[in-house]
C-alpha cells in the first residue's frame, strides 16, 4: 500500500482497538513526519482524509484529536465484547441443527501456507508470470469511468450485464460450435456455483446421477447436498465409458479434458452418449473443462453443439484460465430451465458482481482473452514437456500419459504406493501434489493415482520439484522396506 494509506490504516486500527482513546491528541503533521521519516505532505494528506472520514477532528490553533462524534463512538460500542452483556444459557447444538453437512466430505485442499512450498503442483492460484496485469487493469479502470457506471451500478435483480452475455454468445460459444439466445444463458459465481444451482433445481433422493469415476470432486460434493443416488461410471483412455451406462436420470461429464485423468471423450462416444440420452430419457450435464487450453490436435466439438433435442446443459467458465478466484462462469440451457435458475440464483446471491461482469465483457471484447489463452497454451505446452522429461528421469517406474491440452498430468505410481502417504511425505521435501483418493467415489486402497497441476508452479521449478518428489518416494520406500526400481541416470 502507498505510505499515506498505510499511515491511515495504522491510525484507524489504533482508534478502533482503543489504543488511541476518544479525544486523544495526535502529534502535529511536522512532528509525526519527523518521527516516521515521511514527508510532511504525506502526513498532512493522511490527516485530511481521516478528518473527512470522521476519525479525527482538526481544531484551529489546538491540533488534531481523535473525534468524539457519534460515528466513531458507535463503531467502538458495537465491537464484540464492549456491550458488557453476559451470555446466559447453553449454545445451540449445531451438529443437530445442520441438515446438510459437507464437513466430512472429501475435497481438494491445500495447506494454509501452501504458497511457501517451493514446488506446488496444485490447483488454485493465478500464475504471476502469465497473468495479464496491464490488460485486466485497463478493463477495470474503463469500467470505473463515469460513462460506464450506468452499465453496472444499478441493481440487476435477476438479470446479468448484457455486454457479457453478448460476448459469451458471439465470441466464446461459437468457438465450441454452440449457438444460444440471450435468455438461454445465465452468469454464475464460477462453475461450482453452477453445479449447486443445478443440484438445487433438479436433484432429490429419487434421482440417479452418473458421475465419472474418477471425477470432479467439487461437482460431486455440490450434487450430493441434495442426496441423489450417485452412480460411478468408469473412465478410460477415451473418456467416459458410455457403452455400459446404467439407467440414469442425469450424467455429469467433462468431455474436453476429463477431470482428473485429462482423457478426451472420443467422437464415437459423444455421438453414442447423445443417442442414449434420447433413447433412455436422461439429461447430460457437460462441463467444458479447459476446452480452450488445447495445444495439440484439433478441438472436439462440444456435446452441446451436437445436441439436437435440448438434452445437454452446458457449464463454462470465463475466469478459470485467468485466475480461479475471480469466480465467473455460466450455464447454457433451455430457456425454461434458465428462467427457474435465475429465480433460484436471485434467492441466493441476487446476481454475480456486475462490476466484474462488465470488466470481463471489456476483457473479452478487446481481444485480451484470446491473447491470454494463446500465451497460456504456449506456456503449458512447455511445462508439459518439462514434466514429462523429469518424470522419465526421476520416476521411471511411474505411468502417465501427456494430455493434448489443459494444465495437469494424471500419474499412476507403482501399486505399493498410496498417494495420500506420498503426498504427506512429499511435503517434507517442499512438494505439494494432489492425492488421487479425493477424485473417487469409491477409491481403491492403496490408491496409486495422483495429479500434478502445472498452473501454480514456474517452469524452472518443475525439474527440481519432480526430483524432490523422487526423493520422497525413496524415503517412503525405505520406511516401507520396499525396493524400488532405481531412477534413470541424469540426462545431459
Amino acid at each position: 500500500m502507498p505510505l499515506q494509506q498505510r499511515l491511515r490504516l495504522s491510525v484507524v486500527q489504533a482508534i478502533l482497538d482503543g489504543r488511541l482513546p476518544l479525544g486523544a491528541p495526535l502529534p502535529s503533521s511536522r512532528e509525526l513526519a519527523k518521527v516516521l521519516g515521511l514527508s510532511r505532505n504525506t502526513v498532512t494528506a493522511a490527516y485530511v482524509q481521516l478528518v473527512d472520514d470522521g476519525f479525527l477532528d482538526a481544531r484551529p490553533r489546538s491540533g488534531v484529536f481523535v473525534t468524539m462524534n457519534a460515528r466513531t463512538t458507535e463503531i467502538r460500542q458495537n465491537e464484540p465484547g464492549r456491550q458488557g452483556a453476559k451470555p446466559t444459557g447453553l449454545p445451540p447444538d449445531w451438529s443437530g441443527r445442520v441438515l446438510r453437512s459437507l464437513v466430512d466430505q472429501r475435497t481438494l485442499s491445500k495447506p494454509d501456507r501452501w504458497s511457501a512450498y517451493p514446488y506446488p503442483f496444485v490447483y488454485g492460484t493465478y500464475d504471476p508470470q502469465l497473468f495479464p496485469t496491464e490488460a485486466f487493469r485497463e478493463c477495470c479502470v474503463h469500467s470505473l469511468a463515469r460513462s460506464h457506471l450506468p452499465h453496472w451500478t444499478p441493481d440487476l435483480e435477476v438479470n446479468d450485464v448484457p455486454d457479457l452475455i453478448q460476448q459469451i454468445r458471439l465470441r466464446l460459444l461459437p468457438k465450441r460450435g454452440v449457438f444460444a439466445l440471450q435468455e438461454e444463458i445465465l452468469i454464475t459465481v464460477g462453475a461450482q456455483h453452477a453445479y449447486y444451482l443445478l443440484a438445487e433445481a433438479l436433484f432429490d433422493e429419487t434421482q440417479r446421477v452418473g458421475l465419472e469415476e474418477p471425477g470432479h470432486p467439487h461437482a460431486r460434493n455440490s450434487f450430493s447436498l441434495r442426496k441423489p443416488c450417485c452412480v460411478p461410471v468408469t473412465v478410460d483412455a477415451e473418456g467416459l465409458v458410455v457403452e455400459t451406462l446404467p439407467a440414469l436420470d442425469y450424467v455429469f461429464v467433462t468431455p474436453s479434458h476429463q477431470s482428473p485423468t485429462t482423457a478426451t471423450l472420443s467422437m464415437r462416444r459423444r455421438a453414442l452418449l447423445l443417442n442414449l440420452a434420447e433413447q433412455q430419457d436422461f439429461v447430460v450435464i457437460e462441463d467444458d473443462y479447459e476446452a480452450e487450453n488445447l495445444y495439440e490436435g484439433e478441438p472436439m466439438p462440444a456435446l452441446k453443439s451436437m445436441d439436437k433435442s435440448g438434452r445437454v446443459i452446458y457449464v463454462g467458465s470465463v475466469s478459470k484460465s485467468l485466475s480461479p478466484s475471480l469466480r465467473l462462469g455460466y450455464i447454457v440451457a433451455p430457456r425454461a430451465l434458465i428462467a427457474e435458475l435465475r429465480e433460484l440464483r436471485h434467492a441466493m446471491v441476487r446476481h454475480p458482481s456486475a462490476f466484474l461482469q462488465h470488466a470481463f465483457a471489456l476483457f473479452l471484447s478487446l481481444g485480451h482473452h484470446d491473447a491470454h489463452a494463446r500465451k497460456v497454451n504456449q506456456a503449458m505446452q512447455e511445462r508439459m514437456a518439462l514434466v514429462a522429461r523429469a518424470l522419465a528421469q526421476y520416476l521411471p517406474d511411474f505411468e502417465f500419459q501427456l494430455p493434448s491440452g489443459g494444465a495437469s498430468v494424471w500419474v499412476r505410481a507403482p501399486d505399493w504406493i498410496d498417494s495420500s502417504e506420498l503426498a504427506l511425505m512429499a511435503r517434507s521435501h517442499g512438494v505439494l501434489i494432489e492425492a488421487g483418493e479425493v477424485f473417487f467415489i469409491s477409491p481403491p486402497y492403496p490408491c496409486p493415482y495422483f495429479r500434478l497441476r502445472l498452473s501454480s508452479i514456474a517452469a524452472d521449478q518443475i525439474g527440481e520439484g519432480i526430483r524432490a518428489l523422487g526423493m520422497a518416494v525413496d524415503e517412503l520406500a525405505q520406511a516401507r522396506g520396499t525396493r524400488r526400481r532405481s531412477a534413470l541416470p541424469a540426462r545431459p
